[in-house]
């Protein structure tokens, strides 16, 4: 491991962990049949850590959001004690921080208690806010831009079960540096199900696919990627556009762009000073292949977090985030905003007239 990204561990620190991650495989599939929503899974997580005799006192649990009362057993009310006990030379424990911060001044002053240490589960989405997804804009820009912030934006319960058992492993077993960010909404989806394990891999990895892959007549195809409550809109897109328009689609799960981006990135550049040894791929190329077919990526945060992917897609790309241009009174993010982008995706590449197109801007009342 790299010297760089790695955290110096005590035995103790590893047992803890892989206690927490034994706890939460245990319970947590009974656990997804009525819980959905990735607040609702945390707390969950949480609430089992803190009152299980043979985990409560191998998780340090910090309760700083709105939705988790101070004076719940088990909880901190701030990072501030593991600092100084850190400096006293305690043994560090793996940290679950549940905060409603909007800003990331404010996050990265509650980051800095910890050392940027810990899994950082924000629920800032689920209360009232004049911003999209409850965070000011400059939020996302600072944790995609956070090299020691590996964030994430999981739509379901599965997703942020597989995450944080990531996250533990990473941390805490293998001892890597810095934290994991997770946006926490708290809608349900009755399309949720378990993930396999070659899913969730991918899943933290930043994506995986969603259904079968793609087999219909060529060119009239589409690849639509979500994260976070956007993909339930991109599914909702899905549908219209078999239904309606005769376009295959193939859904992608994006919990990360991030980590996807970076990940390409990291890719391409150690490819372009190693170019006499074997080409590196990355996890991007691997989902999608080289193929040419129009990919539509939509977050509920600012566009910039999904324009990370533009240059490593080969095809036709179009990024949709809250702050995308749309027509007045028309979310960037509407089902029928996504049609209309992936129509006009296919129009341009010459898999589709724009006829097709003029049609849907009309029926979905664009104009």
């Amino acid at each position: 491991m790299n010297s760089a990204n790695s955290h110096s561990l005590a035995p103790q620190t590893r047992f803890a962990a892989l206690a927490c991650m034994d706890k939460i495989q245990a319970v947590t599939g009974l656990a997804l049949r009525g819980c959905c929503s990735p607040l609702f899974a945390m707390a969950d997580i949480v609430e089992r850590l803190t009152r299980d005799p043979s985990t409560s006192r191998r998780i340090s649990v910090v309760r700083a959001s709105k939705h988790m009362s101070r004076g719940q057993e088990g909880m901190l009310a701030s990072a501030w004690p593991l600092r100084f006990a850190a400096q006293a030379g305690a043994v560090e424990l793996p940290l679950i921080y549940m905060i409603s911060s909007e800003t990331s001044a404010e996050l990265s002053a509650l980051a800095s208690e910890s050392f940027q240490r810990g899994i950082f589960c924000n629920d800032i989405e689920t209360l009232p806010s004049r911003w999209p997804k409850g965070a000011h804009p400059w939020l996302p820009l600072w944790l995609l831009s956070n090299r020691k912030c590996q964030p994430f934006d999981p739509a379901d319960a599965a997703e942020a079960r597989a995450i944080t058992l990531h996250a533990l492993h990473s941390l805490y077993v293998e001892g890597r540096s810095g934290f994991y960010y997770m946006a926490l909404h708290d809608e349900s989806n009755e399309e949720v199900s378990e993930l396999s394990d070659a899913q969730a891999v991918a899943a933290v990895q930043g994506m995986y696919r969603i259904g079968d892959a793609v087999c219909g007549h060529e060119g009239r195809r589409v690849r639509l990627l979500g994260a976070g409550l956007a993909l339930r809109s991109v599914r909702q897109a899905a549908r219209l556009l078999r239904e309606h328009w005769d376009v295959d689609c193939e859904i992608w799960s994006c919990p990360s762009y991030t980590r996807v981006a970076r990940d390409a990135a990291a890719a391409r550049r150690w490819n372009r000073f190693h170019s006499a040894q074997p080409a590196r791929s990355w996890h991007l190329r691997d989902c999608l292949g080289e193929g040419q077919d129009a990919v539509v990526a939509v977050t509920g945060y600012p566009q910039a977090v999904v324009e990370q992917l533009r240059e490593h897609v080969p095809g036709r790309f179009v990024g949709l985030g809250a702050d995308s241009a749309a027509p007045q009174g028309t979310p960037a993010t509407r089902p029928e905003w996504i049609v209309v982008q992936a129509l006009t995706a296919l129009a341009e590449g010459g898999q589709l007239g724009y006829e097709p197109l003029k049609l849907a801007l009309r029926r979905y009342q664009l104009v």
